[in-house]
């Protein structure tokens, strides 16, 4: 390990089905998260670990905010939310739309109470024309400053390592936290069989 070694934690947020899980798989490059159609599929903060000779990034792929309508569902706005407090990087994950719902205003009010860098990444690229990215990136900027804007497609791999590539610019400097053979952190049932 060198001393220009960077580590942190990236929080991934956004609405169910934005497709956090499909990035972060694709970053990693391990199938890891859950993904599905299905609504509310991560219950929990799942860690993830990318190391290569830059440092080493922890992803926290967080449920999916939303407006909670049962015990269930606040608990995991409770889950999401308390992941702002561990990040050194948020990214707020969004579909190329410029639908801003009251669940858009409700996240862009937290993203600007943070003090860590926030990137606006716009998925699903391969989805729409140009021109709606362009749109989606213009209303997201009357909502919220973000330090960072990237279009992806997770699900095809675009802009991935130019994601990857961003993130490590602004991690801090630090130790690695997780050995690098480690692509996931181990549940809580896995620590009791132990």
């Amino acid at each position: 390990m060198t001393e220009n070694f960077k580590s942190g934690f990236v929080t991934l947020i956004g609405r169910p089905n934005v497709g956090k899980s499909t990035l972060m798989n694709h970053l990693i490059g391990q199938k890891i998260a859950i993904t599905s159609r299905k609504p509310q599929t991560t219950r929990n903060q799942i860690r993830t670990v990318y190391t290569d000779e830059r440092g080493q990034a922890v992803f926290l792929d967080t449920p999916g905010i939303h407006k909670a309508q049962n015990r269930l569902g606040t608990y995991m706005v409770e889950v999401a939310q308390k992941t702002f407090s561990q990040a050194d990087i948020v990214m707020w994950l969004v579909e190329p739309t410029t639908f801003i719902g009251r669940g858009e205003q409700e996240i862009a009010k937290k993203l600007r109470q943070l003090k860590c860098p926030v990137f606006l990444i716009v998925n699903k690229t391969d989805t729409v024309k140009k021109e709606a990215v362009a749109e989606c990136i213009k209303a997201y900027r009357q909502i919220a400053d973000f330090n960072e804007v990237v279009a992806v497609s997770a699900l095809r791999s675009v802009n991935t390592d130019t994601l990857l590539d961003t993130v490590f610019r602004y991690l801090p400097y630090g130790p690695m936290y997780y050995d690098c053979l480690l692509y996931t952190s181990p549940s809580p049932r896995d620590r009791q069989k132990s």
